[in-house]
């Protein structure tokens, strides 16, 4: 445990950023989800707003610093493989 008042603070400011990091990456993998079960289901509509929605939680998510850019653009690619193949 740390001693020194700012490293206490710290570590607090790093349990929030943690949860905030995970409540986002948790939304961004469910949005993957929604648009892997509608490829699955069949239905061109559905499929093309899903992978919208997808691709806008993942750029949200890089713009907040949580996924680095080159990350974010291989998950953007392997969805648009997902949904054009």
């Amino acid at each position: 445990m740390a001693n020194i008042k700012s490293a206490k603070k710290r570590i607090k400011v790093i349990e929030k950023k943690q949860l905030r990091n995970k409540s986002v990456k948790s939304s961004t993998k469910t949005a993957v989800k929604k648009l892997i079960s509608a490829i699955e289901a069949g239905d061109k509509t559905q499929v093309a707003e899903a992978h919208r929605l997808a691709i806008k939680a993942i750029d949200q998510a890089t713009s907040k610093g949580i996924y680095h850019k080159n990350t974010a653009s291989r998950k953007k690619s392997q969805l648009a493989k997902l949904v054009n193949g």
